[in-house]
């Protein structure tokens, strides 16, 4: 078995970059990252990619057709891979991220991100704290989480995965009153984000490689 502590994004090296990773939203638009419980759970269980689609209704079904050549060869390449334990992960991810971007813990997410993401996300959070701003929000509930592209080249194995989640989000000012958002709406975000792992290697650790709207 081998965990999955998703994460490492690579949404871009500016602030217009940075806010790309928003993805597509509904509502309030605020300075979010794209879209992670504590280090998160993992992805293992050695099943084939035919028994997760025969375990799981059509309408649920966890992956698009169009990959299972791709998540073939990461089986392949790994045997523990599991596609319902990655995305049990990569849905703690999402929230990880997010909560830790919000809260502006740089610390937090130095152990989630790669370097230029975390010097992105920290030149967000100084931004923030120089206006003066706090971010309120809270992710309400992740509706679906669905691989969309999967595949193996030059031994790295990387699963995009979209996810489709409602969220509150509210700006306060430093007195605490809301310049943006609402407490009561919920924002639907829907954002597609790549995850890489080096296969057979010693860290079991997949990595957040990329995001993007869906």
């Amino acid at each position: 078995m081998f965990y999955v502590v998703l994460l490492a994004m690579v949404a871009g090296f500016l602030a217009l970059r940075l806010y790309s990773v928003l993805g597509k939203r509904s509502g309030h638009e605020q300075p979010l990252p794209k879209a992670a419980e504590d280090r998160v759970t993992s992805v293992a269980v050695p099943r084939t990619i035919e028994a997760v689609a025969e375990t799981r209704e059509m309408t649920a079904r966890p992956f698009d057709a169009a990959t299972e050549p791709g998540l073939r060869a990461i089986v392949a390449a790994e045997p523990q891979f599991d596609v319902n334990r990655f995305l049990d992960g990569a849905k703690s991810a999402y929230r990880m991220i997010l909560e830790a971007f919000w809260r502006g813990d740089e610390a937090a997410l130095r152990d989630l991100v790669s370097d230029d993401v975390h010097a992105a996300f920290a030149e967000a959070i100084e931004t923030r704290r120089q206006q003066g701003q706090v971010l309120d929000n809270r992710l309400i509930t992740v509706e679906r989480a669905t691989i969309v592209s999967a595949a193996v080249a030059n031994g790295e194995a990387r699963v995009a995965v979209r996810f489709d989640a409602d969220i509150a989000a509210v700006t306060r000012d430093a007195e605490g009153h809301v310049v943006a958002g609402s407490t009561s709406d919920a924002v639907q975000t829907h954002d597609v984000w790549t995850f890489v792992r080096t296969v057979r290697a010693a860290d079991p650790n997949w990595i957040l490689a990329d995001t993007d709207e869906a």
